[in-house]
């Protein structure tokens, strides 16, 4: 059974860094492309950030130079460094494969306040 962990959220103000991290369990971490992606009230999951299994990177426009995805295929992890939050960035984060292929974990909240 596949389980996706997000942590690492909380409340910080605006211009400030959070680190998010999510493990992986019941699949073959490294052989995936993996994305962080971020729901805020009442709009559309999107994509935030993605990570190929060589380590590739693209970014949706609106993190761009602020977010960088990593991974660590030893720990099963994939991690998100956030600086310069603005409040816009406010939502919860989840991790999941590129394609989203698997359920939804709980996420994690991120409240950046102005």
């Amino acid at each position: 059974q596949v389980q996706l962990v997000e942590s690492g959220g909380g409340l910080v103000q605006a211009g400030g860094s959070l680190r998010l991290s999510c493990t992986a369990s019941g699949i073959i971490f490294r052989f995936n492309a993996m994305g962080w992606y971020r729901q805020a009230p009442g709009k559309q999951r999107e994509l935030v950030a993605a990570i190929t299994r060589g380590g590739s990177t693209n970014y949706a426009d609106s993190v761009k130079g602020r977010f960088t995805i990593s991974r660590d295929n030893a720990k099963n992890t994939v991690y998100l460094q956030m600086n310069s939050l603005k409040p816009e960035d406010t939502a919860v984060y989840y991790c999941n494969t590129r394609g989203s292929d698997y359920d939804w974990g709980q996420g994690t909240q991120v409240t950046v306040s102005s």
